[in-house]
């Protein structure tokens, strides 16, 4: 049987506890909280002509990003979420009115396989648990890491915001050098910018 280094502990009894706290939340004030997200989220974050903003679909408890996401197409952003590729990768296809959601992983949902690719400038990244620095714990997969390595070797260097409920927020997550910070965080207190 494989042991986790402690840092990989550390990190997955961090993750299942603030997902436990994420999962407690009662339905009515996910919903309220993500409605709040998303207006604060579309009071601050800028936004250049034609940003390609990747997002993601909502699931079991996670924030409900579709009211923020259908705000940042109406300024004129094109819109994509992850498909799941193989066990190492992920891709970010355009999500356009009326196209047909397939299952792409994960359990999420997102464009079908002819949606052309996109290389994000802005991530919206979700996430099971965060800290005051910056600083994510994402579901253990490490799709998120890859895919920002991947876009920075085709020099695109997109804002990362990492989108979750207050509830989630841990004293500190062990990082790790692979681990890039996430320049801000958005929850239903508001948008805070990271040094």
């Amino acid at each position: 049987m494989q042991h986790l280094s402690p840092i990989k502990e550390l990190k997955k009894k961090l993750r299942l506890e603030a997902l436990g706290r994420r999962d407690a939340l009662v339905p009515e004030f996910r919903i309220e909280a993500s409605m709040r997200i998303a207006d604060f989220g579309l009071a601050a974050i800028s936004l250049e002509p034609g940003a390609i903003v990747s997002g993601f679909w909502p699931i079991r408890s996670e924030v409900d990003l579709r009211p923020l996401l259908f705000g940042l197409r109406e300024r004129g952003a094109r819109l994509c979420l992850p498909a799941i590729i193989d066990k190492q990768t992920i891709l970010f296809r355009e999500l356009v009115r009326g196209a047909p959601m397939i299952d792409t992983g994960f359990g999420t949902v997102g464009p079908p396989v002819e949606a052309p690719v996109l290389d994000p400038t802005l991530m919206l990244v979700p996430l099971a648990a965060f800290d005051v620095r910056g600083h994510r714990i994402g579901y253990g997969a490490g799709y998120y890491d890859r895919a920002i390595a991947h876009l920075q070797i085709k020099g695109v260097n997109p804002r990362l915001i990492g989108v979750a409920f207050d509830c989630q927020q841990v004293e500190t997550v062990p990082d790790e050098p692979h681990d890039v910070p996430l320049e801000a965080i958005l929850t239903e207190s508001g948008l805070r910018h990271f040094s």
